[in-house]
């Protein structure tokens, strides 16, 4: 189940607003597809994302996939405990396992992203 306050990325990435800045993780359904997570690449507190642009990788026993950011904005935390423990995205993927938070480029609603039901049904076939 996705939580309902989020907003959802095509690309399986999720963003909560969280005062002037935006949280951002993976979801159920990337990490579950994943499986064994072990090993995360993130960008830099201070560096500029794009949205639909790459900002990392996540590599586990069965592939390497990109992590897109779902909004442009300045990465202002990177989530430290995941490069201890990369598999904290999959135990954990809407709380300890966020990765980063963007201070956006532009303040406003997120309505290039999709709600928890839109999400679910995207996922739903694959």
């Amino acid at each position: 189940m996705n939580p309902k306050d989020l907003k959802y990325a095509k690309t399986h990435e999720w963003v909560r607003a969280e005062g002037d800045t935006l949280l951002v993780g993976l979801t159920r359904f990337a990490v579950d597809q994943l499986t064994d997570v072990t090993y995360i690449e993130l960008p830099k507190a201070g560096a500029k994302v794009k949205a639909g642009e790459g900002m990392g990788e996540i590599e586990s026993v069965k592939a390497v996939s990109d992590i897109y950011a779902p909004v442009s904005g300045e990465v202002v935390a990177v989530n430290g405990a995941l490069a201890a423990d990369a598999s904290l995205v999959s135990r954990d993927p809407y709380g300890d396992g966020w990765l980063v938070r963007v201070r956006p480029d532009a303040v406003g609603p997120l309505d290039h992203l999709m709600a928890a039901e839109d999400y679910s049904k995207q996922t739903e076939g694959q």
